[in-house]
């Protein structure tokens, strides 16, 4: 381990992983640490993984070998007691929200806390309430559908829900795709900015450059059936690795380092 992580307490902890679909091995000893209170953001080529990771993460995938530890259970052997009881302390935000289109977004959000707690409506209104605050939607938004929002909008009532449990850890998957520009910068200052205020851990599969520079502590690089690099962007800008030089070093990482750049003046 490196030295400027030791001391630091591990939210995550995977070694020896190995993902498989039929004879297809996308994973082989693939290991990975998560740090309370980062943001770790995971990339890689197409077919390298990146989702099939977080969703064997929070066994919602089988995985073939290795271990997974998360927030102490172990999640490939853990007992369903056990499991069901490390899903209340992390919230996923998947692709495009991944809201239930026949419920309202308050709906939505309830799922989550009706599935662990019985509470009277009027708290649960009140909950809702607070976490559409907290994501920056309006109090009206909570009784529409997902098809009547906007694409930023469903992102955001996404992660009103995978916050509403007050969780320790979030996990997203590609946050930002299919925003524009300006909305995609938006939603990146609201997960930091959330980040920081309820001292969330964040595990977020991205493609996004300016994500990556914008908000991520360390960036974790799948290649090769592995993680083959983690560590922070100037980590990542000085390897030497093929794919993590025409990634970190092409024409949009360098549009993305100027606007970085840009935005710390």
């Amino acid at each position: 381990m490196a030295g400027e992580e030791q001391g630091r307490e591990r939210v995550i902890t995977v070694r020896g992983l190995v993902n498989r679909f039929d004879t297809h091995v996308v994973h082989d000893n693939l290991d990975i640490d998560v740090y309370r209170g980062e943001v770790l953001g995971v990339v890689g080529g197409s077919g390298t993984g990146k989702s099939v990771l977080l969703r064997t993460i929070i066994a919602l995938n089988e995985a073939a070998a290795g271990s997974i530890d998360l927030l102490g259970t172990d999640m490939i052997n853990g007992s369903p007691e056990d499991l069901r009881a490390v899903r209340q302390r992390f919230g996923v935000l998947f692709q495009d929200g991944a809201l239930f289109s026949s419920l309202t977004v308050a709906q939505n959000i309830q799922v989550p806390l009706k599935e662990f707690y019985d509470l009277p409506e009027d708290l649960l209104d009140e909950i809702v309430a607070a976490k559409l605050h907290m994501v920056g939607l309006q109090s009206d938004a909570g009784a529409k559908y997902p098809a009547e929002l906007s694409g930023g909008m469903r992102k955001r009532a996404g992660l009103a829900r995978a916050l509403a449990l007050d969780p320790e850890v979030v996990f997203f998957d590609e946050p930002t795709a299919g925003l524009d520009p300006i909305g995609a910068a938006a939603f990146d200052q609201l997960v930091r900015d959330l980040q920081q205020a309820l001292g969330l851990t964040v595990f977020m599969v991205t493609h996004d450059l300016d994500s990556l520079y914008a908000i991520c502590d360390r960036i974790a690089v799948l290649a090769e059936k592995k993680v083959l690099l983690a560590g922070s962007m100037d980590v990542m800008l000085q390897d030497k690795h093929p794919w993590v030089m025409e990634y970190f070093h092409g024409p949009r990482a360098r549009a993305a380092a100027i606007t970085a750049a840009l935005d710390k003046r």
